[in-house]
């Protein structure tokens, strides 16, 4: 069977990842897993929240028919309305069941929001360092994904993404706690995205949509918070899923969260559903969407995520790194201390450490590290960390 050349090629791009996750498999065969340091992939370590058991035996245990049956695309209201009951909450703003489309995960609910809005050749800014499958994701829906930077902290360029817009422009992507940074897009730079927005509406007659990819929204620290973006923007979608606040990844259970002041609203919401069909999700998994209607508000205890992080980050900014101390998710990404990412990423390998190069993620120079593992890789990689960079710098 021969594929086509644009997977062939895309699979290419993708591969840092996959290709760093497949040699920590190679060298824990080798070598056993207690010496391999493997932070390539973002795969929650903690375990589900008791509340997640106790849910699961309680909706598994339930003899009622009809458990397994079709259901509407977009969910089952009783889920709908807890999710939208707590969102609510959570971004200040009253919503509906009928705004919440439940979704296999976040990346789901990505394809489907970009399937229901995107014609043939309209652009998506994406904002670097980006999640390596956005580009993939427009790709799939005809679009056209343009990268804006953002400054040296991570924090938003507004100039940057001003550069970026066209008349071809239709939505933007922020991902915020981001991966690979940790950062967290403040209230005022969001404000002020906003406004440019909206002055680009007034100016062009031309709608922008903010497509929010929040599932690290519970994973933040040191009091942070991620602010409402519907409180924000009016064209605004939130995608987001509970593999991370929950430990479920995968379970692929998420939802869509369309802002009740979007332009055309009630169309957007039947667009997403039946997107949702056509894409072949049809509907998120109907056991996970009643184990959810009971966990709302229930997370991980994010403090372990914390003693993550800030052990790392003191063993890593001892030994010489730079880097901004993440607000949320658990990636840490610093800086290469030389320039090519990718060699030094193979100098990690020759430590037995595996990260991923910045590149992969549009940001050649950095390296990103998942610290979602066994406290005991963080606590025995650090003298081999302390070894690469000697290696590389002197």
């Amino acid at each position: 069977m021969s594929i086509s050349v644009k997977i062939k090629d895309y699979m290419e791009q993708a591969s840092w990842i996959r290709r760093m996750f497949e040699q920590g498999i190679e060298l824990k065969n080798k070598l056993g897993a207690d010496k391999v340091f493997d932070f390539s992939l973002g795969n929650p370590n903690l375990e589900p929240p008791q509340e997640v058991r106790k849910a699961i035996l309680e909706v598994v245990s339930d003899e009622r028919p009809g458990k397994h049956a079709y259901m509407p695309n977009a969910g089952l209201k009783d889920t709908r309305e807890a999710v939208a009951r707590f969102l609510s909450t959570e971004q200040g703003v009253p919503l509906t069941w009928e705004q919440i489309v439940m979704t296999c995960g976040a990346g789901g609910a990505l394809n489907v929001a970009l399937k229901t809005i995107l014609d043939q050749g309209e652009e998506v800014v994406v904002l670097s360092p980006y999640f390596v499958e956005y580009l993939f994701y427009i790709d799939n829906h005809n679009g056209i994904g343009k990268l804006a930077k953002t400054n040296e902290d991570f924090t938003l360029n507004l100039k940057e993404i001003e550069a970026a817009l066209s008349p071809k422009t239709k939505a933007i992507i922020l991902n915020s706690p981001n991966n690979p940074s940790g950062r967290i897009y403040d209230e005022n730079s969001l404000q002020k995205l906003g406004k440019l927005l909206e002055k680009v509406k007034q100016k062009n007659n031309q709608t922008i949509y903010l497509l929010c990819d929040e599932p690290y929204s519970k994973i933040v620290y040191d009091g942070a918070r991620v602010p409402s973006i519907f409180q924000g923007y009016a064209n605004s979608i939130i995608a987001t899923s509970y593999s991370k606040d929950l430990s479920l990844p995968g379970e692929r259970i998420g939802f869509l969260a369309v802002n009740p002041k979007l332009e055309n609203c009630k169309q957007a919401i039947d667009g997403l559903t039946f997107c949702n069909r056509i894409l072949g999700f049809v509907n998120a998994p109907a056991l996970m969407q009643r184990i959810l209607t009971k966990l709302q508000g229930v997370k991980v205890n994010v403090e372990e995520y914390r003693w993550k992080r800030d052990i790392l980050c003191q063993g890593l900014a001892e030994a010489g790194y730079s880097f901004i101390k993440p607000e949320g998710a658990f990636y840490l990404f610093p800086k290469s201390p030389i320039a090519d990412d990718v060699k030094f990423v193979n100098a990690l390998l020759q430590e037995n450490i595996l990260a991923v190069p910045g590149t992969g993620f549009g940001t050649p120079g950095y390296f990103r590290l998942a610290y979602c593992v066994e406290n005991r890789v963080i606590e025995r990689s650090l003298e081999g960390f302390r070894r690469a960079i000697k290696k590389v710098t002197t």
